[in-house]
């Protein structure tokens, strides 16, 4: 039999890896758009984004608290549900990080504690309306609001330049708007802090609590700098492919481009985050990188890529239940 020591350990080190995975394909987000208009090198990407990813952590802990004991009650999660919970997102996200697929690693973690949850005790066991109130409606308002926030902000920067600027030589305003891109960068890695970054931290405080190690649900401050410093490795080591999808494949960018989906996907973020609703950031960027082309021009978006993400996107939380309720199976027969 083994020990809840060693399953809450065992926990610690898979939410960890699931954060090196979730810095290789959502931090990447961050990053994708200000290094593909040449506004900043990776390398300067990368230190921007992880000093604001953390900042951003350390702001609001409402997703954490969301993940770690909204889906699943306190009282009826065990640290076996958590830990093939967390195996089961931990699989699908390699997986599509691998094949260069931007998902949501928000969700997978989601389907993966959903499937092990049901598999142990039934559907019962999950918090529908947590998940109806946060998690679901998260997934159909963030790519909206991403659309819709690209749009409405290019279309701002567009205006203003023809206004104002239309005497202006390209490659000044360019030259603008790519200085302006560090903030949006910025903007969009603190908003990613206050979401995404939490789901480990969640997992991890929520198995010291059900391992007894803490007596109450407060994510330690060791919690958000391990999860902060494996995010970063992740970027750095295992994220280019992402953000070669989002930064060149889906569309040609400028830096106006870039700015517009960056700020339009940083608010929604944020929004989102306040309210303790797990939102994709994947979802928000990519959609608002489109949203920001779209009426622009049409002929500038490369389909093939969308509908990918598109198909990703929608069996992500289904297959990593799947695979999340194995993972629980054959940890009973083993533990």
């Amino acid at each position: 039999m083994v020990g809840s020591l060693t399953i809450v350990i065992a926990i610690i080190i898979l939410a960890l890896i699931y954060d090196f995975l979730n810095g290789a394909n959502d931090r990447a987000n961050a990053i994708a758009t200000v290094t593909a208009t040449k506004a900043l090198t990776p390398l300067n990407a990368l230190i921007l984004a992880s000093v604001f990813n953390f900042a951003g952590a350390c702001i609001s802990t409402k997703v954490a608290e969301t993940i770690g004991k909204g889906i699943i009650p306190p009282g009826s999660i065990t640290l076996v549900i958590i830990a093939a919970g967390v195996l089961g997102a931990v699989v699908w996200v390699f997986v599509c990080t691998t094949l260069g697929i931007p998902i949501s690693v928000s969700h997978s973690l989601v389907g993966g504690l959903m499937g092990a949850g049901i598999t142990a005790g039934g559907i019962q066991i999950i918090n529908w309306q947590v998940l109806n109130d946060r998690v679901f409606l998260a997934i159909v308002l963030g790519p909206l609001a991403g659309f819709i926030g690209g749009a409405v902000l290019l279309s701002i920067v567009s205006w203003t330049l023809y206004l104002l600027f239309h005497d202006v030589p390209a490659i000044r305003t360019e030259r603008v708007f790519r200085h302006l891109q560090i903030v949006s960068a910025s903007f969009m890695a603190f908003s990613h802090g206050m979401n995404d970054a939490q789901n480990a931290m969640g997992v991890i405080t929520i198995a010291l609590l059900a391992g007894g190690l803490i007596p109450s649900f407060e994510v330690p401050l060791w919690v958000k700098l391990g999860c902060g410093l494996m995010m970063g490795l992740g970027t750095f080591f295992f994220g280019w492919q992402v953000m070669r999808t989002l930064g060149w494949k889906l569309t040609k960018l400028e830096p106006k481009h870039g700015f517009a989906a960056e700020t339009g996907a940083a608010i929604a973020v944020v929004l989102m985050s306040l309210r303790g609703m797990p939102a994709s950031t994947t979802h928000v960027i990519a959609s608002s990188v489109i949203g920001g082309t779209f009426f622009q021009s049409i002929r500038r978006i490369r389909w093939t890529e969308v509908e990918k993400m598109v198909i990703a996107w929608v069996i992500t939380i289904p297959l990593a239940a799947i695979i999340g309720g194995f993972a629980y199976r054959l940890m009973v027969i083993f533990m």
